[in-house]
């Protein structure tokens, strides 16, 4: 009796409201662990990802129609461009993602089928990568769970897929306790990375992204709140794709979360080292 009075007296905002803080802002993310292995063997940053990718957190091809059918979908941020001639929408962009991490570095990687190269924006400037072929990695290191756009302690990892690597082809957004979006080139001594072109040898657009970034140099150094790298730890996480295809600002796809807001992006979890998917006989 004690009880169903008890519920009875609950108003419906304050059941809702216990609801969501129980969800979490990630409410989606129960139903997509993000379980990122620690590597045993620091792997060469060489454009080919078979030295860790078997042991690397991936969670199969991304494509514009397997993101219709994902929670954090939205229409409006996930999108590619049609010029009237262009091939199927798995054709035109899909990918493979990978990451890891060791004491030192969280390791990034893509294997990524494109059917044209584009780098070419006419007003370009330096953090501008989101008009340009490129892959970025979001992360909010530590994880909070809190509503923000690029404060204290989120940042993005962003690779322009121009194989000559100018300066501003490794960027980093990020915050501190007193700003927001900080642009800059990500610091050479925080970064190592490989674009492979055509490593399939079928289309020009295909390529191979493999990274490394040091963490206590960029996670580090804007939050007082990191603290090195350990099992069990939580990031936020959220990838970006975009594909702009002569297409001005042109197509994203938008993986693990909704855009800027750190609140909507998934949740990864450092865990202790993957069992190989191939073994060599005994």
């Amino acid at each position: 009796m004690i009880g169903k009075r008890t519920a009875h007296a609950i108003p419906a905002a304050v059941i809702l409201l216990l609801f969501s803080q129980c969800a979490g802002p990630h409410g989606w993310t129960r139903n997509y662990p993000i379980h990122v292995p620690k590597l045993g063997k620091a792997p060469r940053i060489d454009g080919d990802l078979s030295d860790w990718k078997d042991v690397a957190f991936s969670d199969g091809v991304w494509d514009i129609r397997r993101l219709q059918h994902a929670p954090w979908y939205e229409p409006s941020i996930n999108r590619l461009t049609d010029h009237g001639n262009e091939p199927s929408a798995e054709d035109d962009l899909s990918a493979r993602y990978y990451l890891a991490w060791d004491d030192e570095f969280l390791y990034l990687g893509a294997e990524v089928r494109d059917n044209v190269n584009d780098t070419a924006d006419p007003n370009h400037k330096p953090e501008r990568w989101y008009f340009k072929d490129s892959v970025c990695w979001f992360i909010e290191a530590p994880g909070d769970g809190k509503s923000g756009a690029f404060g204290e302690g989120d940042h993005a990892f962003c690779f322009v897929i121009d194989p000559s690597k100018p300066p501003w082809g490794a960027w980093w957004r990020h915050g501190d306790s007193r700003r927001k979006y900080i642009e800059s080139p990500v610091p050479p001594e925080a970064v190592t990375y490989a674009i492979r072109m055509n490593p399939w040898g079928g289309n020009r657009g295909d390529f191979i992204l493999e990274a490394r970034v040091r963490m206590a140099a960029t996670f580090g150094v804007a939050s007082p709140k990191w603290k090195p790298p350990k099992i069990g730890d939580r990031y936020g996480l959220e990838i970006v794709h975009t594909d702009p295809d002569g297409g001005g600002y042109g197509g994203h796809l938008l993986i693990y979360g909704k855009g800027d807001d750190d609140a909507t992006w998934g949740i990864m979890t450092l865990a202790g080292p993957a069992s190989p998917l191939v073994r060599k006989p005994e």
